[in-house]
């Protein structure tokens, strides 16, 4: 446990800090999500559209180091693809 004042603030803070991150990854999950939603509908106009929404939410995400930014990128480049596919 913590023994100074200063362990003791720090653990207040990394409790609030972590629910708030959580927050922003059950955003995350929300968007991508989303598109997959779209993508399975089969819908390329819709998927697009939503895809170029959940593209800001995830850079926005990734900016703050709630996720790595490589795992951002990969995720963007899946869904992407995927809408590709939906054209074919």
């Amino acid at each position: 446990m913590a023994n100074s004042a200063q362990a003791r603030k720090r653990a207040r803070q990394g409790v609030k800090q972590r629910i708030h991150n959580a927050g922003l990854r059950s955003t995350l999950r929300t968007a991508v999500k989303r598109v997959q939603k779209a993508i399975v509908a089969g819908d390329k106009a819709a998927a697009q559209s939503i895809f170029q929404e959940s593209v800001a939410v995830i850079d926005r995400i990734a900016d703050k180091n709630i996720i790595h930014k490589n795992k951002a990128a990969r995720q963007k480049s899946r869904l992407s693809a995927q809408i590709k596919v939906l054209g074919a």
